[in-house]
């Protein structure tokens, strides 16, 4: 089993392949291969799990980092990472597999009364929100698959 399929499981690929949008048509034909989506979806996971920067990509997955860049934006703009978590979840939730005992709401996400349920004004100096709950580096996973580690940019 290579890197693509252990990262994108054959059951991930198939719920992923049922949110992605098709792949675009050249209408005059002809121009490159276009680069395999399990592969660039296996590439995207694995900046995402790692740490690695776009350019820190290990050539293993067949693509460039502005390949897999591109694919990323793409499907964010079709609102593939959206829908990919409403089916997963949706069918972990029909198995009885989601434990909602342990849900969290971000406190950013949910609209506060200004000053407080009662409406007095807090003596406290006011703080501005600094960018979101914490602003930690990624951790840099050594490797994922015994073998792989983030190139130098």
């Amino acid at each position: 089993m290579g890197i693509v399929e252990r990262l994108v499981p054959d059951g991930l690929w198939e719920v992923f392949q049922d949110v992605a949008p098709e792949a675009p048509q050249r209408p005059q034909g002809g121009g490159r291969r276009r680069c395999d989506d399990r592969a660039v979806l296996a590439a995207i996971v694995f900046v995402a799990t790692s740490g690695c920067t776009w350019r820190q990509l290990p050539p293993v997955f067949g693509a460039s980092w502005q390949t897999v860049h591109r694919r990323f934006a793409d499907w964010s703009a079709a609102r593939v990472w959206a829908k990919l978590h409403r089916v997963l979840l949706d069918r972990l939730g029909s198995k009885g597999d989601v434990d909602w005992s342990r849900c969290v709401i971000h406190s950013i996400s949910v609209h506060a009364v200004k000053g407080g349920p009662d409406g007095a004004e807090s003596d406290r100096p006011r703080q501005e929100w600094a960018g979101g709950p914490c602003h930690l580096p990624p951790q840099r996973s050594a490797d994922l698959s015994g073998r792989l580690r983030c190139q130098p940019a």
